[in-house]
């Protein structure tokens, strides 16, 4: 069962991502059958029970295939939106990987093995991403190939 919960006065999601990157290109998923048209984090929600690192690493094995080691926790994010009316809270943390050379091979259109239909992978270049809309907006400035602080993001669109 997924750490996720609807009340009378919206949705809470909890969820885990992977920055995967190969110097300024990061590996995002897309759906292209949603009509919002924009790329986001590879990896999901936490599972009841289940600890951050084996969430992040059960979700990356779905989304690619391959078996990853944790680098180190990155950034917590805080995002408050909304969907069709709908007010979300979601509270997600994102963690660095250890070098995989077969995550680097991933071709864009690489069809993920859970999620939505259709749902795919893409390398996003961050230098040249104008017109994209990329979730979460701060993969475009920080580099977290540097940055060896956890990081602190509250969103509210």
């Amino acid at each position: 069962m997924d750490c996720t919960f609807s009340s009378e006065l919206g949705n809470f999601n909890f969820r885990v991502g992977a920055i995967i990157v190969n110097g300024r290109k990061i590996l995002m998923a897309r759906n292209p059958n949603d009509k919002r048209e924009y790329y986001y984090s590879v990896g999901g929600r936490v599972m009841f029970g289940e600890t951050l690192t084996d969430a992040v690493i059960r979700e990356l094995k779905e989304e690619t295939g391959i078996d990853c080691e944790i680098d180190r926790l990155a950034c917590i994010h805080e995002n408050f939106f909304e969907v069709d009316g709908v007010p979300y809270h979601e509270i997600s943390v994102f963690f660095t990987l250890r070098e995989n050379e077969a995550l680097l091979q991933i071709k864009n259109g690489h069809l993920t093995d859970h999620g939505p239909q259709g749902e795919y992978l893409e390398w996003i270049d961050l230098d040249h991403c104008d017109g994209l809309t990329i979730y979460p907006q701060f993969f475009r400035t920080v580099d977290f190939g540097k940055e060896k602080d956890v990081r602190h993001f509250v969103t509210r669109e």
